[in-house]
């Protein structure tokens, strides 16, 4: 299996990324699998105009980097999106890679044009916050289910974390590491 991780967090080597490292290493660990980690921040994306033309041909068209995130979503197995809270929010750099998605909602809603599926693709939300809110992940945990539920993905099991203040707080945090790791090789039980 594939399991392709989408860094959203404009901070390299924060929680989130190490959390991120953290479950691949218990994927890697557990399994044949492979991991590929893309970072946003280093892709040119365009946000989503609003132009109307997906809605017509269930394709974007806007050329830029968002193509080839098209093409290595739809070969992945597994997807993680891997995002920081932000005013309890995902970051705008995921949010804009997921606004991009219309075109494939136009496409499957629209136009009903059948997209990739597959019972064992899965996708999985892993986010990390400074704060410890109730409702904290409540709106990024419906923004990935939807993205899931657009692209034909049973939405997995998320891993959520709560409290990490400093940009290192998670690498200070050995026994929650662990468990970060321990998530991902019970990712590859089958």
């Amino acid at each position: 299996m594939h399991n392709l991780f989408i860094l959203s967090s404009p901070r390299e080597d924060g929680n989130s990324e190490t959390m991120a490292k953290a479950v691949a290493a218990g994927i890697s660990e557990n399994s044949d699998d492979t991991v590929e980690f893309v970072h946003l921040c280093e892709l040119d994306i365009s946000p989503c105009d609003a132009c109307g033309s997906c809605t017509a041909s269930g394709s974007c068209i806007i050329s830029d980097d968002m193509e080839i995130l098209y093409e290595k979503t739809d070969s992945a197995d597994r997807l993680f999106w891997v995002s920081p809270i932000y005013f309890y929010a995902l970051t705008a750099q995921i949010k804009i890679y997921i606004d991009r998605y219309q075109a494939i909602w136009a496409r499957k809603y629209l136009l009903a044009i059948d997209h990739r599926t597959a019972e064992s693709r899965t996708g999985h939300l892993l986010s990390c916050a400074a704060t410890k809110g109730n409702n904290l992940f409540t709106g990024p945990e419906l923004t990935i289910q939807c993205l899931c539920d657009t692209l034909d993905l049973q939405y997995g099991p998320s891993l959520l974390l709560r409290n990490l203040e400093a940009r290192d707080s998670l690498q200070n945090l050995p026994e929650v590491l662990r468990s970060c790791k321990s998530f991902g090789q019970k990712l590859t039980i089958r």
